[in-house]
This record gives structure tokens, sequence and C-alpha cells, in this order.
């Protein structure tokens, strides 16, 4: 019963797959001027998130709020990520 629980599990590096994919889709909407994502229809707060980033200047403050873009896309519904660009 275990090896059954164990295999349905990602691995933890399928998991930091998968979160990187996330956080690489979310690096490409930081490039889209601010009329592409609004009618992207993004949840609010990945929005603000990502509009946020324009206007973080330092390396470490802009790789925190990269990784915190990553984190609200594992949010996100499969058919929203699907409509992204940049969505493999």
């Amino acid at each position: 019963m275990q090896n059954e629980e164990k295999n349905t599990k990602p691995s933890r590096s399928a998991h930091k797959r998968r979160s990187l994919a996330l956080q690489n889709i979310g690096a490409r909407l930081t490039r889209l001027d601010p009329e592409a994502l609004r009618k992207l229809n993004l949840p609010p707060k990945l929005y603000e998130a990502v509009c946020r980033y324009d206007g973080t200047r330092g390396h470490e403050a802009r790789r925190r709020q990269m990784q915190y873009i990553g984190r609200l896309m594992r949010a996100v519904d499969e058919p929203t990520l699907h409509r992204l660009p940049g969505h493999v």
C-alpha cells in the first residue's frame, strides 16, 4: 500500500522542475506590456506581483519577487496556464 502512495506522489526533483518551469513562465509575463497582461485575466495577486516586478530594483529583491511569482503560479488552474505565453 505504501509503495502505491509513494508512486503517485511526484518526486522532489519533479516538483522542483515544475516550480522552475512555472517561474520561467512568470519571467516571460514580466516582459509583457501592461495591456497584454490585462488581457490574460490573471488572478489579482499574480497580476499585482508581475506588475511590482518592474518596480523592483535590487538583484536579490528581483530574485525573491520572481520566486513569489512562481509560487503564485502554482495556484493557477491548468486552462489559465495554457493561455499564458511560453507554456509548454
